[in-house]
């Protein structure tokens, strides 16, 4: 399978690369700048350069031609304002799904957040609730469009060592989540086409990732 990981460069997309190649997938990296090739290259994946902030649908649907599935990872991080927060984490999760409805490219996972289902409660943080409310915005565009989509919202990411064991389902308890582990549970959700139209939420557990995405599945039936 290829696919291609928008956010190619970000630490949940480098994983994701890692588990990908590890499986005989083919990930086609989308990263911002031709510093970033040598990294995600050593991952196992295809480098393309392109800066979601700075092209238009046309361009990206080239780059995901041939593609069987697209992974949106990308994120404005830490230090950037609320204007990126909504230029990334909102327009630029918007521009790849319309870019593969271009492409014909109908599988999409978009990497949410936990927390995105209210309003920010007061004295949230400025830029922590643009971050929240782009998040909102990205999933509600997903769900109108005519993709296979599935949005895994986690919770607390943490550069922790992975323990394989997740807690994954439609609604759970605010926690951690390694970022392996979120990779881990991404990849898996790209080996089933029946978590599509799904929106799951993601800790650590204690169900082993593959189980845990086989059994959100079987809730839905």
């Amino acid at each position: 399978m290829r696919v291609a990981v928008a956010g190619g460069h970000g630490k949940v997309a480098r994983h994701l690369s890692r588990v990908l190649a590890a499986r005989g997938d083919v990930p086609i990296a989308l990263i911002r700048s031709l510093n970033q090739v040598d990294d995600v290259t050593s991952d196992g994946a295809e480098a393309v350069v392109l800066d979601l902030e700075r092209c238009n649908v046309a361009d990206v649907a080239g780059a995901i031609t041939g593609a069987e599935a697209v992974v949106f990872a990308a994120g404005a991080g830490p230090g950037s304002g609320a204007g990126r927060k909504d230029s990334v984490d909102r327009a630029a999760a918007a521009l790849l799904a319309e870019a593969a409805e271009q492409a014909g490219v109908s599988r999409y996972v978009l990497i949410s957040s936990m927390g995105v289902d209210t309003e920010p409660p007061a004295g949230t943080d400025d830029v922590f609730a643009a971050y929240l409310r782009a998040k909102a915005a990205s999933e509600r565009d997903l769900r109108e469009r005519d993709l296979d989509w599935t949005i895994l919202r986690p919770g607390r990411l943490t550069d922790d060592e992975p323990t394989g064991q997740v807690l994954l389902e439609e609604s759970v308890p605010r926690g951690a989540v390694p970022r392996q582990d979120v990779a881990a549970v991404v990849a898996s959700l790209l080996e089933q086409p029946a978590t599509a139209g799904l929106t799951l939420e993601l800790v650590s557990g204690v169900v082993p990732v593959d189980a845990a995405v086989v059994a959100a599945t079987e809730r839905t039936d």
